[in-house]
């Protein structure tokens, strides 16, 4: 039997209650070891602290934290798709244009366009895209990033990467350079797709067939500022974003590092598939502050599988100019939902002119799915082949119908019909005033260049409620409650009739600039 040293005789000996090892510490400890899977052991009274951290038990429990499985990183999914990500580097045509301030840095993109706007407000320090340099008299130098969607050769890049290349070359991931041809480009989505020959058996990515959830993980793989191929991973922050490039904007939002030269890179969940191709920055550094946007791969797979095939996208038009549904113009057409998508105004000649759409019509479903607003039409009927029949739900003046048309073809230029006579309301007469909206008009027949229909909006007052909506002098109101106005008195009388109707908004139809919208105005009590 082994002898035991009695501790309480010893000088250095305390009382239990005073012990660093008191039965609320023996306790948390055990707890801690229990939350590193470890086993938990009893202590009983004898245990001393040279028995706690000498005994076999000590020796198991850091056995066991040694076992315990670490994070897993991404390092398994990336050396699987790293090799299907190329960058892109491109030589353009001698830059001749300066721009207006004479600043000799010229955007690639066309002036005035949305993507030269998008990218000279975010898209870096210079206003380029990420990876484009140049300027007045010197060739222009650009740098992005791609990647494989086949063995043989045909990979996925920004349309602004390549967009009026001379040349164009790719480098693999193993160091390889290659010769690449642009088989078709997209500006409304931003999307190119090229061919290198040369080999039919390159590493490829699959575009993923599901939405990302909004919370994924994602992983960017590029080639930020030359350094070679780079990975940064993030999540998904939102989904379904605007970024003003186009009714056809749909961009993923992603926090992973999207720095210079990933345009046109792939960004992977983390199945390995391809959930969207990176293209632009929210940045007023040109570096990364977490907020970058990707095409979905549904929409990938649709435009390169034209691309493929002919080299350019056709597009399903019905031919309307439409607006949103906002709360006070659903309130003024007597809906329970601000859904839809509102017709301004049916183009001539156009599909759905001739089937019988109107101004202050509502598109609410496409085929019999929902539309949820303006933007998801647009999406819908872009994605649709010309040609195709189609089925619209309609509310037409409070009544709902269902139209059929046959879609056309979606023009490449849009030409704004702007009113080259209209000269804002000068020598107009001073107008009839309207009360309670703050603004006076007159009969557009008696203005100079204001047309022959409506009302033309000769003043405004800045602090009413015609104001706040965005009247301006020089307006034409052509619709005031779904009823058309030639006169002052016409506009009034529409306006009691939707008080007496209890309205808190009316709806007016109202031509700015050759193009038509609908304002939902607040009406005032009394």
């Amino acid at each position: 039997m082994t002898d035991r040293i009695d501790l309480s005789n010893l000088p250095s000996y305390r009382q239990p209650r005073r012990s660093v090892f008191s039965a609320r510490k023996f306790a948390l400890m055990a707890s801690v070891v229990a939350g590193l899977g470890a086993a938990v052991y009893g202590f009983g009274p004898s245990s001393s602290p040279a028995e706690l951290f000498s005994s076999p038990a000590h020796a198991q429990v850091n056995n066991e934290v040694r076992k315990v499985e670490r994070p897993i990183g991404f390092a398994d999914i990336v050396e699987r798709v790293k090799p299907s990500v190329i960058s892109v580097k491109v030589n353009m045509k001698e830059k001749t244009a300066s721009n207006d301030d004479g600043d000799d840095s010229s955007s690639p993109f066309q002036p005035g366009s949305p993507m030269e706007r998008f990218f000279r407000r975010f898209g870096g320090p210079d206003g380029f895209p990420p990876g484009m340099k140049g300027g007045r008299g010197r060739v222009v130098q650009g740098q992005g990033s791609g990647f494989f969607i086949s063995a043989d050769g045909f990979a996925v890049t920004n349309n602004h990467v390549v967009d009026g290349a001379d040349k164009v070359e790719i480098t693999t991931d193993e160091g390889k350079t290659y010769t690449a041809k642009v088989i078709g480009t997209d500006q409304r989505t931003d999307l190119a797709l090229i061919k290198v020959e040369g080999s039919s058996n390159f590493s490829f990515a699959k575009l993923a067939d599901s939405k990302p959830r909004i919370g994924d993980w994602v992983l960017a793989v590029g080639n930020p500022f030359g350094l070679g191929g780079t990975v940064t991973a993030g999540i998904v922050s939102a989904s379904g974003r605007d970024i003003g490039n186009g009714p056809y904007d749909d961009f993923i939002q992603i926090d992973a590092p999207v720095n210079k030269g990933n345009s046109g890179g792939p960004a992977f969940d983390t199945n390995g598939e391809v959930m969207g191709v990176n293209t632009a920055i929210y940045s007023p550094s040109g570096g990364s502050v977490g907020i970058a946007f990707s095409i979905p791969a549904s929409t990938v797979k649709s435009v390169v599988a034209q691309l493929k095939d002919k080299g350019s996208v056709s597009r399903g038009w019905i031919g309307v100019q439409i607006q949103p549904v906002t709360s006070d113009i659903a309130d003024s057409l007597g809906m329970k939902k601000a859904e839809g998508a509102l017709v301004a105004e049916p183009q001539a000649n156009g599909p759905a002119a001739k089937a019988g759409i109107e101004s202050g019509d509502v598109i609410t479903a496409v085929n019999g799915e929902p539309v949820k607003d303006a933007r998801e039409l647009a999406r819908t009927i872009g994605g649709m082949a010309p040609g195709a029949t189609v089925k619209l739900n309609v509310l037409h003046k409070g009544q709902d119908k269902v139209v059929n048309l046959t879609l056309g073809q979606l023009p490449n230029t849009v030409e704004a019909k702007a009113d080259n006579d209209n000269d804002n309301g000068k020598g107009a007469s001073k107008g009839t005033d309207v009360p309670k909206l703050g603004m006076t008009v007159a009969p557009a027949n008696s203005v100079a260049g204001a047309g022959k229909e409506g009302v033309v909006v000769t003043q405004v007052d800045p602090k009413s409620a015609a104001a706040e909506r965005g009247f301006k002098e020089g307006d034409v109101i052509l619709e005031v409650g779904g009823k058309s106005v030639a006169t002052a008195g016409e506009v009034r009388d529409a306006i009691n009739t939707a008080r007496t109707d209890n309205k808190n908004s009316v709806l007016m139809r109202v031509k700015s600039g050759g193009q038509s919208r609908f304002v939902a105005v607040p009406l005032a009590k009394g």
